[in-house]
This record gives structure tokens, sequence and C-alpha cells, in this order.
């Protein structure tokens, strides 16, 4: 019982350090010997009469800032012939609803669908299907726009040969408005971090745990043949790609699909955002755990994916735990005048970081030359100091809502109603 337990204090202190080499190598090896991606290098060009309607959704609330910006480059900048765009105003108190009425006036391809109360982007969601014309529908955010050539290239995979079992596939972030030095930042970790990990999921696993709500094109029949979307979590996004893929669905991540959203720029609006986050995570995780674990050979994708997440819950307390203890230690042997021992644990603790940024810099290197052909290498500069701050959250964020998220799989709470970060306007 005692070597069991050293051995998994072991491995859980190493945990950082073994995800990182092992999100490295599963992201070379998508990028190398992975079959599913060769549809990335030979899109085709939908003609006029080969594509499907489509219906870009998007929830909104209290959108005053973003709204026009968004919708404007919908209705002129897509290269896309059979779409609509249809907004359901999830109970606006702001100037949304005027924007979104003379909008309507001047665009056609435009329809507004008002909520009176705030029930959250679920609940939203879930009554712009019933209205919606296409049977693909792009979850738009407000603050996000595609690319340009994005849904031709969407419907490349549903079209393909084997298509058919697609319930939706998700685009490449990346960063709208770049001004500010945390704004930059975090086109790094949606490279570093996110981008390697879907990248590693696809090319081992076949399959990921996490649409990117901002931007994800999803099949109508497979969202209804889930019960729509959960309004009793925190990330929509995430809950339905686990209950698609339970339900036989596949999801696919489509790299040379870019997106670009729009990026909190204050730390306090990131948090908010991250806690937002890791609370969707862990009531995912609290809600797969139990339907995987009984039948987990028949499920081995999803248990491996769930192991990943215990990991990463397990390592947050222990982190916040042992940065507790390290820091207790440290005052103690000063007032003890233990000079030997203070000595050695600062030089353990070095130790160990000097190994962990070691591991981070190569995945770091890795992903930016993996992620859209090696475009993003310039932002490497921006990386190290937000790397350390993102550590921290991250710990912090999933510990703190453990407790709530259990409470919402439980039923004690979940309340869908959804508060808009504050916006800035876009950069060309």
């Amino acid at each position: 019982m005692k070597f069991s337990l050293s051995i998994f204090t072991q491995i859980l202190t190493l945990y950082p350090i073994i995800g990182g080499i092992a999100w490295t190598i599963c992201g070379i090896f998508y990028r190398t010997l992975y079959v599913g991606k060769r549809l990335e290098r030979d899109f085709q060009r939908l003609s006029r009469k080969e594509e499907p309607y489509i219906t870009i959704m998007i929830p909104c609330h209290n959108e005053e800032v973003m709204i026009e910006e968004t919708l404007t480059y919908l209705m002129e900048k897509i290269d896309y012939h059979h779409y609509e765009v249809l907004v359901c105003d999830d109970g606006s108190s702001d100037t949304t609803p005027e924007i979104l009425t003379r909008l309507s006036l001047k665009y056609k391809r435009l329809r507004v669908l008002r909520v009176n109360q705030n029930k959250g982007k679920a609940h939203a969601f879930n009554i712009g299907l019933s209205f919606c014309r296409g049977d693909y529908i792009l979850s738009n955010d407000a603050d996000t726009v595609p690319s340009p050539d994005a849904l031709w290239k969407y419907m490349n995979y549903f079209l393909s040969p084997g298509g058919e079992n697609i319930a939706a596939v998700t685009a490449n972030m990346d960063v709208q408005n770049r001004s500010l030095l945390l704004e930059k930042s975090q086109t790094v970790e949606f490279s570093s971090i996110v981008g390697i990990i879907k990248r590693s999921q696809m090319g081992v696993l076949g399959n990921m745990y996490a649409y990117s709500g901002a931007n994800t094109m999803y099949r109508k029949d497979a969202v209804f043949d889930c019960g729509g979307f959960r309004q009793d979590r925190a990330t929509e996004d995430i809950s339905i790609c686990w209950d698609q893929q339970f339900n036989g669905w596949q999801a696919v991540f489509a790299p040379d699909i870019m997106f670009y959203m729009n990026v909190p720029n204050t730390f306090n609006m990131l948090y908010q955002q991250r806690k937002r986050w890791a609370k969707g995570g862990t009531e995912a995780w609290f809600t797969n755990f139990i339907r995987i674990m009984k039948h987990p050979v028949k499920n081995l994708p999803k248990a491996v994916m769930l192991l990943d997440q215990t990991g990463s819950i397990l390592w947050s307390f222990y982190y916040l735990i042992f940065t507790i203890w390290l820091v207790f230690e440290l005052f103690f042997f000063v007032f003890t005048n233990d000079a030997d021992q203070l000595v050695h644990t600062i030089d353990m603790v070095f130790v160990f970081s000097a190994y962990i940024t070691l591991v981070g810099a190569w995945q770091l290197i890795a992903s930016l030359a993996l992620d859209n052909h090696g475009t993003k290498m310039k932002y490497l500069f921006f990386a190290p100091g937000y790397m350390v701050w993102y550590w921290q959250m991250n710990a912090i964020t999933i510990a703190t809502t453990f407790v709530p998220a259990l409470k919402a799989v439980m039923g004690f709470s979940g309340k869908g109603t959804w508060v808009s970060p504050t916006r800035t306007k876009m950069t060309k």
C-alpha cells in the first residue's frame, strides 16, 4: 500500500511533465501519420447547386458592442450562397434589439428571434432549433467570425465518404483582438494548449471531448438525437460533445478551418471565462464517469479522455495543497534558522520548475509550428508570463468550481442565465 501510494504521488507530481510530452508526441503523430486529416489537403469548392442550406445561429445577450460588426461580416464576407443568419436574442436589455431590428430590414438573410426572458445560451439555442431552416447549423458567438471560406470547407467533411456519421465539426480558434499583451498571449494558448490537445485526441482516439462553442457546425439531426443542448450545464458545447458520442456520432476537429473570436482583455474577465469552462468540464466528468466505467473496454477512447480529465482534477487539488504546504515549510525553516533545509527545498523547487519549463517550451514551440502552418510563431515572445498565469488559474478554477459542478449535476443548481462579458471592437 505504501509503495502504491508513493508511485501514485510521483505520477501526480510529474503529471504536467508527462502530459506535456504526451500531447506533443500525439500532436506530431497527427501531423505526420494520422490519415483522418487527409481532407485538409484536398478541400473541394462546392458548386452553387451542391451547397446544402445552412443556418448560422447566434444566441446572444446584451451584445450591442459587437453584434453589428459580426452580422455585417456574415452578410457581406462569407463565400457561400445558401445560408441564413438566425439571431436568438435572449432577453437583451441594452440596445441589441434595436440594432437587430434595423439590420433585419437591411439584410434579407437575417432573421431575429426574441426570447423575452434571459435563460441562457443553451435555452436560446434550443428554441432556435425549431425555427432554423438549414439541415446544418453553425453555432456562432456574437463576438466571433469564421474565415470567408469556412462554410464550404465545413461541408466538405459532412459530404465526404463516411461523413454521414459526423455530428459536428469544430474549427480552429484564433484571436481577433490583439492590441493588448493579454490578448496576444491567448493566441499562443489556443495553439499550445487547446489546438494540440484537440489534434492529439483526434489523432490517437479518433474523437474529442469538447467542441469550440464559439464556432462549430452541427448536423441538426444529431442535435435533436441528443434531445438538444443541456440547459443546466455551464458549457453546452462540452456536454453535447459527450452526449453525441455516446449516441454513436462522430466529432471532428478541422484545424484548417479558421475562426476569430474576441477574447477577454483583463485578468478578471479571463478568470470568469475560465471559471465557467472549468465548471463545464467538471460537470461533464461527473456526468459521464459512471456510464464510462460501467463498460470501460467498450468505451476505451472515452475512458482515456476521462482518465486525462481525472488527472487534471486531481493534480489541481494536489498542486494547490502542495503550494500551501511549501509556503508554510519555507516560513518554518526561516523562523527556525534551518538554512540547510531551506536551501535544499528551494533547490528542489527550482529543479522541478526547470523540468516543467523545458517540457513546456518543447510543447509550445512544437504546437506553434504545427498550428496554421507556423504563422503564429511570432507570438512566442508573449508566452512565458501568460503560461505561468494560466497554470495557476487552471488549478484554482478547477478547485473552486468542483462543488458547484457537483451540485449542478445533482440538480441542486445550474441557473440558465448568462451575463455577457465586456466586449472590445474587433481589429482588422
